[in-house]
């Protein structure tokens, strides 16, 4: 299916602080960073690089429909079963209920396929398309999973890129573990990086504004 790296991630801690900083130095207009260094940004290479997602792929288009009874008649299509949903958005499914019914899934054929599916929306709601919740994700990505062929077919690291654009975007209008695969596992849960929890946005500013190198 192409997950089974973003699979190993796990829960990613919130550097809000750094999130903060770097979200000030962001460019709508270039889509860049604007750093003492000159411009940079985030691409596809570094995408595939943190979440070892493949890059080919057919793309992610279609319309949006966020009425209740669309997203009543794909989970039960899907899952086999209604969501549960957001008390403030309908067009949210709780991902924390996601979570126990694909633990609660026996191990036949068909629960099989239906265990990958949970899986995959929960990876897209808390770790590839999270927004500052994480607590729940969109039912628009419910039919992506309907063909269970084709999952494995989009092009699922190019509409996380386009994700973050989005935003980054929008929140601008209002020492790390050695590298490996994927990259994203160095904000997971682990003792190696508490240390960045301790520091402010005022002091990731100040390591930002002096950064002399970029490596790409």
């Amino acid at each position: 299916m192409g997950f089974y790296h973003v699979s190993r991630i796990g829960v990613i801690r919130g550097f809000y602080s750094l999130l903060a900083a770097l979200v000030e130095r962001w460019r709508p207009k270039t889509h860049t960073f604007v750093l003492p260094v000159g411009e940079v940004t985030v691409t596809l290479e570094d995408v595939a690089h943190i979440f070892g997602l493949p890059i080919d792929g057919e793309p992610m288009s279609g319309w949006i429909n966020n009425s209740s009874d669309f997203l009543q008649s794909q989970s039960i299509a899907i899952f086999g079963r209604k969501p549960e949903v957001s008390s403030s958005s309908k067009s949210y499914i709780k991902l924390g209920s996601v979570r126990r019914i694909r633990d609660a899934e026996p191990l036949d054929t068909e629960s099989i396929r239906r265990k990958v599916r949970y899986s995959i929306f929960y990876l897209l709601g808390s770790t590839l398309f999270t927004d500052k919740s994480t607590a729940y994700a969109h039912a628009k990505y419910l039919p992506l999973l309907r063909d269970f062929e084709r999952i494995h077919t989009y092009s699922w690291e190019s509409a996380c890129l386009a994700h973050l654009y989005r935003a980054l975007c929008r929140a601008s209008r209002q020492t790390l573990p050695p590298a490996e695969i994927p990259v994203a596992m160095r904000w997971s849960y682990s003792e190696r990086t508490t240390a960045w929890l301790l520091k402010t946005a005022a002091r990731f500013r100040q390591d930002i504004d002096y950064i002399e190198e970029v490596n790409i």
